[in-house]
């Protein structure tokens, strides 16, 4: 009985250190199992690849930035204005001919050829078309600005002839600016192309539908084609702000947002976030997390995000 009871002790001790054993076996290769260092941030191209993928990279230019306030509206189609103008003309066309026809009675009421009653009913009838010709001009300046009231025959012929463009642009209600410079257009379905308009005018008041301040601009008509909704980008006196230009052949746009990819290393690059909310001629302006010593992919962007997103790069003409 005690041999069987000292071998049963020494059988149960060696399946304890078996079990010591395995365990400490099973705890090392978990240990080996975990990485040794988080992976590194971006997509890695190997130089050949880069090549041969065409991917090209440039340091960004140095860029002031003058404060801007946006603004939406339309390129004035010349039949809009058209109608605006005809309207005022008609009123001060009937009002030329009331006065002379008022002028015309005084005369022959003075030579007693013409009764006070006649004279009464063409002075009645002049204050009519004054009264009319007062309210047209009003709804002229109203829409379209005391500069243009005073010439609108000018402005039409020149739109009529594809010399101009004229552009309406309203600001948000509740936004307001004293006197704008020029003002950059561009067009809502080609945000890439930008067009230099110079102020013309603004219109009298705010508008009493939407509370917004309106303005003018007069631009080349090669690029803005009547009737198209545009963004309106107006300077203001602001101070400047320094930043870079991103051009627009390096921006990419996934999830809402706007991307670059930025080099950090010889074979590495690194996705990062850029606004969207600053268009300039040349691209879009940065003044944060973005440096003119920077080198950014402008061709090739497109393969970078899909290898990133592919979760592998193209080391080798391959995903890893």
């Amino acid at each position: 009985m005690k041999r069987n009871f000292l071998t049963t002790v020494a059988a149960f001790a060696l399946v304890l250190a078996l079990a010591g054993c395995a365990k400490s076996a099973d705890e090392k290769v978990k240990a080996d199992e975990k990485p040794s260092a988080a992976a590194e941030p971006g997509v890695k191209l190997e130089a050949e690849t880069q090549t041969r993928l065409g991917l090209a990279t440039t340091n960004l230019p140095a860029a002031e930035w003058t404060p801007e306030i946006k603004g939406f509206g339309r390129v004035v189609d010349a039949a809009s204005l058209a109608a605006a103008v005809g309207e005022f003309a008609a009123a001060r066309s009937a009002l030329e001919v009331s006065t002379k026809e008022l002028a015309r009675v005084k005369t022959l009421t003075g030579q007693g050829n013409a009764s006070d009653r006649a004279l009464q009913t063409a002075d009645a009838a002049m204050n009519h078309d004054q009264l009319a010709f007062v309210a047209a001009r009003a709804k002229l300046e109203m829409n379209w600005g005391k500069r243009l009231a005073e010439n609108p025959a000018d402005m039409l012929q020149r739109l009529e002839d594809g010399q101009s463009a004229l552009v309406r642009i309203d600001l948000a209600a509740g936004e307001q600016l004293p006197s704008p410079g020029a003002a950059r257009i561009a067009p809502l379905n080609q945000a890439a192309t930008v067009v230099t308009a110079e102020f013309f005018d603004a219109t009298a008041g705010v508008d009493p539908q939407t509370q917004s301040q309106s303005f003018l601009f007069v631009a080349k008509s090669g690029a803005l084609t009547p009737g198209a909704a545009v963004t309106g980008l107006l300077k203001t006196s602001g101070a400047s702000i320094s930043g870079v230009v991103v051009p627009a052949s390096a921006v990419l746009r996934h999830e809402g947002k706007g991307w670059i990819y930025v080099q950090t290393e010889t074979n590495r690059f690194a996705r990062t976030e850029i606004p969207l909310d600053r268009l300039t001629d040349g691209g879009w302006f940065v003044s944060e997390n973005v440096w003119a010593t920077n080198r950014i992919v402008i061709n090739g962007a497109q393969t970078l995000l899909s290898a990133e997103l592919g979760g592998g790069g193209f080391n080798t003409g391959n995903r890893d």
